[in-house]
Protein backbone atom coordinates (compact mmCIF):
# COMPACT_ATOMS: atom_id res chain seq x y z
CA UNK A 1 0.00 0.00 0.00
CA UNK A 2 2.88 2.21 0.98
CA UNK A 3 4.77 1.41 -2.21
CA UNK A 4 1.81 2.15 -4.07
CA UNK A 5 0.66 5.67 -2.67
CA UNK A 6 4.32 6.93 -3.22
CA UNK A 7 4.32 5.68 -6.83
CA UNK A 8 0.93 7.39 -7.47
CA UNK A 9 2.36 10.95 -5.31
CA UNK A 10 5.86 10.72 -7.88
CA UNK A 11 3.39 9.91 -10.80
CA UNK A 12 1.53 13.07 -9.42
CA UNK A 13 4.23 15.38 -8.87
CA UNK A 14 5.94 14.14 -11.91
CA UNK A 15 2.88 15.31 -14.23
CA UNK A 16 2.50 18.85 -12.23
CA UNK A 17 6.05 19.56 -13.08
CA UNK A 18 6.29 18.64 -16.75
CA UNK A 19 2.51 20.63 -16.93
CA UNK A 20 3.95 23.97 -18.00
CA UNK A 21 2.38 27.29 -16.85
CA UNK A 22 -0.59 29.09 -18.50
CA UNK A 23 2.05 31.01 -20.61
CA UNK A 24 5.32 30.80 -22.23
CA UNK A 25 8.72 31.59 -20.03
CA UNK A 26 11.58 34.40 -21.94
CA UNK A 27 13.90 30.86 -21.80
CA UNK A 28 11.22 28.80 -23.73
CA UNK A 29 10.68 31.58 -26.27
CA UNK A 30 14.27 32.47 -26.44
CA UNK A 31 14.43 28.37 -27.22
CA UNK A 32 11.83 28.35 -29.62
CA UNK A 33 13.01 30.96 -31.35
CA UNK A 34 16.88 28.71 -31.56
CA UNK A 35 14.93 25.82 -33.01
CA UNK A 36 13.29 27.87 -35.66
CA UNK A 37 16.38 28.76 -37.28
CA UNK A 38 17.76 25.32 -37.48
CA UNK A 39 14.20 24.60 -38.93
CA UNK A 40 14.48 27.41 -41.24
CA UNK A 41 18.54 26.42 -42.55
CA UNK A 42 17.33 22.66 -42.77
CA UNK A 43 14.15 23.45 -44.61
CA UNK A 44 13.05 27.24 -45.31
CA UNK A 45 9.84 26.22 -47.04
CA UNK A 46 9.05 23.10 -44.70
CA UNK A 47 9.46 25.31 -41.55
CA UNK A 48 7.98 28.35 -42.39
CA UNK A 49 4.59 26.21 -42.87
CA UNK A 50 4.68 24.20 -39.87
CA UNK A 51 5.36 27.68 -37.99
CA UNK A 52 1.92 28.54 -39.62
CA UNK A 53 0.21 25.96 -38.73
CA UNK A 54 1.65 25.04 -35.49
CA UNK A 55 3.14 21.77 -36.20
CA UNK A 56 6.30 20.11 -34.64
CA UNK A 57 6.32 21.41 -31.44
CA UNK A 58 6.48 25.51 -33.13
CA UNK A 59 2.88 25.90 -31.01
CA UNK A 60 3.26 25.96 -27.09
CA UNK A 61 0.66 27.72 -25.62
CA UNK A 62 0.91 31.67 -26.20
CA UNK A 63 4.74 31.03 -28.18
CA UNK A 64 5.15 30.65 -31.75
CA UNK A 65 7.54 31.70 -33.95
CA UNK A 66 6.79 33.98 -36.98
CA UNK A 67 8.65 35.39 -39.86
CA UNK A 68 8.81 37.64 -42.60
CA UNK A 69 10.71 37.92 -45.88
CA UNK A 70 12.84 39.78 -47.13
CA UNK A 71 9.91 42.61 -48.08
CA UNK A 72 8.34 42.97 -44.74
CA UNK A 73 5.78 40.77 -45.64
CA UNK A 74 5.26 37.87 -43.29
CA UNK A 75 5.72 34.38 -44.37
CA UNK A 76 4.78 32.56 -41.22
CA UNK A 77 2.15 33.29 -38.74
CA UNK A 78 -0.55 31.21 -37.52
CA UNK A 79 -3.45 34.19 -38.87
CA UNK A 80 -0.92 37.10 -40.93
CA UNK A 81 0.57 35.36 -43.17
CA UNK A 82 0.70 37.85 -46.74
CA UNK A 83 0.64 40.96 -44.43
CA UNK A 84 2.74 43.22 -43.84
CA UNK A 85 5.00 42.71 -40.70
CA UNK A 86 7.12 45.60 -41.53
CA UNK A 87 4.21 47.96 -40.82
CA UNK A 88 3.00 46.23 -37.68
CA UNK A 89 2.29 48.79 -34.91
CA UNK A 90 1.67 47.78 -31.07
CA UNK A 91 -1.85 48.52 -29.53
CA UNK A 92 -0.04 51.46 -28.65
CA UNK A 93 0.92 52.79 -31.81
CA UNK A 94 4.78 51.79 -31.57
CA UNK A 95 6.57 50.64 -34.88
CA UNK A 96 6.92 47.41 -33.58
CA UNK A 97 7.38 45.90 -37.32
CA UNK A 98 10.12 48.12 -38.16
CA UNK A 99 12.05 47.99 -34.81
CA UNK A 100 12.03 44.21 -35.57
CA UNK A 101 13.59 44.11 -39.10
CA UNK A 102 16.36 46.88 -37.33
CA UNK A 103 17.15 44.60 -34.31
CA UNK A 104 17.46 41.23 -36.50
CA UNK A 105 21.14 40.15 -37.05
CA UNK A 106 22.31 36.97 -38.16
CA UNK A 107 23.85 34.96 -35.55
CA UNK A 108 22.67 37.12 -32.45
CA UNK A 109 19.09 37.45 -30.84
CA UNK A 110 17.79 40.62 -30.08
CA UNK A 111 14.98 42.25 -28.19
CA UNK A 112 11.78 44.01 -29.26
CA UNK A 113 9.22 44.97 -26.25
CA UNK A 114 5.87 46.16 -26.98
CA UNK A 115 2.46 46.68 -25.50
CA UNK A 116 0.17 43.78 -27.29
CA UNK A 117 -3.08 41.78 -25.50
CA UNK A 118 -2.72 38.01 -24.59
CA UNK A 119 -4.75 35.66 -26.50
CA UNK A 120 -8.43 35.86 -25.89
CA UNK A 121 -8.12 39.81 -23.98
CA UNK A 122 -8.58 43.04 -25.31
CA UNK A 123 -5.75 44.97 -23.08
CA UNK A 124 -2.66 45.60 -24.02
CA UNK A 125 0.09 44.12 -21.69
CA UNK A 126 3.94 44.29 -22.12
CA UNK A 127 5.23 42.07 -24.50
CA UNK A 128 8.57 40.77 -25.12
CA UNK A 129 9.74 39.36 -28.30
CA UNK A 130 12.71 37.82 -29.47
CA UNK A 131 13.96 38.00 -32.81
CA UNK A 132 17.00 37.33 -35.80
CA UNK A 133 17.78 36.43 -38.95
CA UNK A 134 17.98 33.04 -40.51
CA UNK A 135 18.44 32.47 -44.22
CA UNK A 136 16.76 35.62 -45.43
CA UNK A 137 13.84 35.52 -43.22
CA UNK A 138 13.51 37.91 -39.92
CA UNK A 139 12.10 35.37 -37.16
CA UNK A 140 10.61 36.33 -34.03
CA UNK A 141 8.99 34.82 -30.96
CA UNK A 142 7.51 36.62 -27.87
CA UNK A 143 6.43 36.18 -24.56
CA UNK A 144 4.41 38.28 -22.34
CA UNK A 145 5.93 39.70 -19.05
Amino acid sequence: MRKTLLVMLCTAGIHLTAQAGEFGTAEEAKAMLERAVAAVKADKASALEKFTKGEDGFKDRDLYPYCGGPDGTFTAHPTLVGKSLKDLKDKAGKALGEEIYAKAEAGKIGEVAYMWPRPGTDAPVEKITFVTKADDQVCAVGYYK
